[in-house]
């Protein structure tokens, strides 16, 4: 059975990646076949998607000047292959966020046609629908990786000069996913605190109110910002990890099990292909209990990969474990594959330890949203400061659970046990992404059935599944921090001992004692603080250029908001579009540029660096994405009735914290994903200039 998946491992993964993408056809193809309700929903729905598709074609034309000579940059320093990886990275994770982005806008009026009929049907069209996105963004990931690796071994490449192409892969991956990332957050985040000043409190008209000349705009950041921008993170997230495992293993092992140690991760992931497909399939309620339909999902596929995880490990790593391990690779000199099993399950068990704390800090039934609650009653600064201080204590658990994974994983494998358990933990990436699509297509849904003027039990629907979405949002993007952190250990692990390998044998000592590690330490830092700086201003100012243009229409025409006249949604859609897409620029090319600068001034000081960014950004993204989440909730539970309800001085404080929160979980926080690992990619591809 070993030579099988040694001779067709290749081809067992593109296969079960096939599958993903077969599923997110079929699928399409069905949800499309559903009535999208009236004319009017139809209008509302065709606005978003146009909106939708001309701001991404305008980001990826705007990508793809900076990628052109970034591709033949790293041609240069490279090779040829390496420079074919990233075209091919990019364009999948391109694809992958546009084509899930297509089936959202179009999915929203269905849900909300759906809704007609109670929760059950409406959720099970929500779901199907983020389920493309999800297992689309699994299936081409794996496809690009599995095909470009076997396209490079069957042209006489060795296991060891492929894998080391495939680096230019997950950069390509990485630069769209950063990009998205802001400007999807730019976007949405500039919309919606637009809408929300001006529409909720200073007009005083309801969230999704038609009258509003900034909603359209709110319903298509909605997509573009947590449909591609998620689906574009976590495309890169997955393909990155992939071939850092991949490249760890042919590193640690002797060249005779070069294949099997590189096959490993790959198969891994078909496998869990496979079990998500079938925990997608088993999302369904006849009850109005909507979060343990979507949670049993991700179970059925957690429990079905765990135990197709150790079959596959007996099969590819007896072998290698037995007999492949190298000096550099010593702490796994005892490693079993029932310890590389049990790394596994340690990967799990985070993913779901992850969702479990989010979800505690983010959701209305819980202290710390509450506490936020009970604070805008005394005002707007109490909100703001009892928000940050939740968003801060948000941090302390996932940071134990992680570094006890870290520890658990490094005693039983070393850094290569620690890569298979960032490899399990992501290959629940399909379901996640799913969990995360489906929030905004039933915020869309929501919107469509207020501005539609559907009837109210239509909205009794679609607002709980509102509510669930914007939980699940959050516990994604707190899945979507712990895997970018564990990932960026395997990346700089790899880094180095690629520059040990380049060096002649000799591995450098990165001690906080030596000043230019202590120096890196600190630009590290620096730019996770600048890179979020930069994007939180850029919300202030793209959400400034809304307020303005809302209160201008509202002015010069009157009969907005007497029911009479139509605002100009249109133009509002086109200052975000433009606003985003000019100050996406300059943040996405920090992790670019400051790490080729330092590299080539001191190699210990970009050491220093990585760690840096490491740290600092993970408990900048944790602190961001979670206190955002929960100043956003703590908002919904007021809106919901508790403490005087909407139009409550406690309801205004709480708009404001939701506000100041909106550029916290869905633009800076959520882009520091892509940011860490950027940074470590960059530094791999350049070790042949900084080695020098």
């Amino acid at each position: 059975m070993t030579d099988f998946l040694t001779d067709y491992g290749v081809l067992i993964a593109l296969v079960c990646a096939g599958a993903a993408v077969l599923y997110g056809a079929l699928v399409t193809q069905r949800l499309l076949r559903l009535s999208p309700g009236n004319e009017r929903m139809q209008e509302i729905s065709g606005a978003v998607q146009e909106g939708a598709k001309a701001y991404l074609s305008r980001q990826y034309m705007i990508i793809a000047l900076v990628a052109v000579p970034l591709a033949i940059l790293i041609t240069v320093v490279q090779d040829v292959t390496t420079g074919i990886g990233f075209v091919i990275g990019g364009a999948l994770s391109g694809a992958a966020g546009f084509i899930g982005m297509n089936l959202s806008v179009r999915a929203n009026a269905r849900v909300a046609e759906a809704a007609r009929g109670g929760v059950p049907p409406a959720l099970d069209v929500a779901f199907k629908g983020g389920s493309v996105t999800g297992l689309l963004v699994v299936g081409l990931a794996l496809l690009g990786v599995a095909g470009y690796f076997g396209i490079l071994v069957l042209g006489d490449k060795t296991d060891e000069e492929a894998v080391d192409a495939l680096i230019g892969l997950g950069f390509g991956g990485s630069l769209i996913s950063v990009f998205a990332r802001l400007g999807g957050g730019i976007f949405t985040k500039a919309a919606d605190v637009g809408a929300d000043l001006v529409g909720k409190v200073e007009a005083g008209i309801p969230e999704d109110d038609p009258r509003n000349p900034a909603v359209i705009a709110d319903n298509v950041g909605d997509n573009v910002g947590d449909c591609a921008g998620m689906a574009a993170d976590l495309f890169e997230t997955y393909a990155v990890t992939s071939v850092a495992v991949m490249l760890l293993g042919v590193l640690t092992f002797d060249a005779d099990f070069a294949r099997e140690v590189a096959l490993y991760p790959l198969v891994l992931g078909a496998v869990a292909i496979v079990a998500s497909i079938v925990g997608a399939l088993s999302v369904r309620t006849a009850t109005d209990k909507v979060e343990g339909a979507l949670y049993r999902g991700l179970i059925v596929s957690a429990v079905l990969s765990a135990a197709a995880f150790y079959p596959i490990t007996d099969w590819l790593m007896s072998d290698p474990l037995e007999l492949g391990v190298l000096d550099v690779g010593s702490a796994l000199a005892g490693a079993s594959v029932g310890d590389l099993w049990l790394c596994a399950l340690i990967g799990l068990v985070v993913t779901g330890g992850l969702f479990v704390i989010t979800d505690y800090y983010t959701s209305t039934r819980f202290r710390p949203v509450k506490t936020i609650s009970r604070a805008s009653q005394t005002g707007h600064a109490t909100n703001i400061i009892q928000g940050l201080a939740q968003g801060f204590q948000s941090t302390a658990a996932p940071a134990l659970l992680i570094a006890l994974a870290i520890l658990g994983a490094n005693e039983l494998a070393g850094i290569y046990g620690i890569g298979v358990a960032v490899m399990a933990q992501l290959s629940l990436c399909g379901l996640i992404v799913a969990l995360d699509a489906f929030g905004p297509i039933t915020d869309n849904a929501g919107g469509i059935a207020e501005m539609a003027e559907l009837p109210e039990d239509v909205r009794n629907v679609t607002d709980p599944l509102d509510a669930v979405g914007n939980t699940t949002k959050a516990v994604t993007k707190g899945y979507a921090i712990g895997s970018a952190a564990l990932a960026a250990l395997v990346l700089f692990k790899a880094f180095e001992i690629e520059l040990a390998r380049e060096e002649g044998g000799e591995g450098l000592i990165f001690s906080i004692s030596d000043p230019a590690v202590l120096i890196g330490l600190l630009i590290g830092g620096l730019m996770v603080y600048l890179f979020s700086a930069f994007a939180i201003e850029a919300v202030g100012r793209a959400g400034g250029q809304v307020v303005e243009q809302v209160r201008k229409q509202f002015r010069e025409n009157p009969g907005i908001m007497e029911g009479t006249s139509k605002p100009d949604y249109a133009q509002t859609v086109g200052i975000v579009t433009a606003a985003a897409q000019r100050e996406m620029i300059l943040p996405s090319l920090i992790p670019i540029i400051i790490p080729v600068v330092v590299g080539v001034i001191d190699v210990k000081a970009l050491g220093g660096l990585l760690i840096g960014v490491i740290v600092v950004g993970l408990f900048m993204a944790l602190s961001m994405t979670a206190g955002g989440g929960a100043w956003d909730n703590a908002k919904k539970l007021i809106e919901d009735g508790a403490l005087g309800g909407k139009g409550s001085e406690a309801h205004a404080a709480s708009v404001t914290g939701d506000t100041v929160g909106d550029p916290y979980k869905d633009t800076a926080g959520p882009a520091i994903n892509p940011m860490i690992k950027v940074a470590n990619i960059v530094a791999i591809l350049i070790i042949p200039i900084v080695s020098l």
